[in-house]
């Protein structure tokens, strides 16, 4: 079993993460100057560090960085609600 752990934008990564994934880590935290921090989680025996609720860096099946974008919960939940606004008409 491997635990996740957590780090600030701007330290080192944790010292669990590969070195395959430092650069693509630093390239992001360029990209997203506002993020605070990194969360580290382990699926199937692979790290995927979350910034924020911004990007998802992980390595693919081959051994490469991939770089996932994240939606934020705020615009899900705004969607949602306008979806159920919308829909107003059924509770008539």
């Amino acid at each position: 079993m491997q635990l996740g752990s957590r780090w600030r934008v701007g330290d080192p990564p944790h010292p669990s993460v590969p070195r395959e994934l430092h650069e693509t880590i630093a390239e992001q935290e360029a990209r997203h100057p506002g993020a605070n921090a990194w969360t580290l989680t382990w699926l199937e025996g692979r790290p995927r560090c979350a910034l924020d609720e911004l990007v998802l860096v992980e390595l693919d099946p081959t051994g490469a960085a991939r770089v996932t974008g994240l939606q934020s919960w705020d615009s899900v939940a705004s969607v949602s609600d306008e979806a159920t606004d919308s829909n107003d008409w059924l509770s008539e």
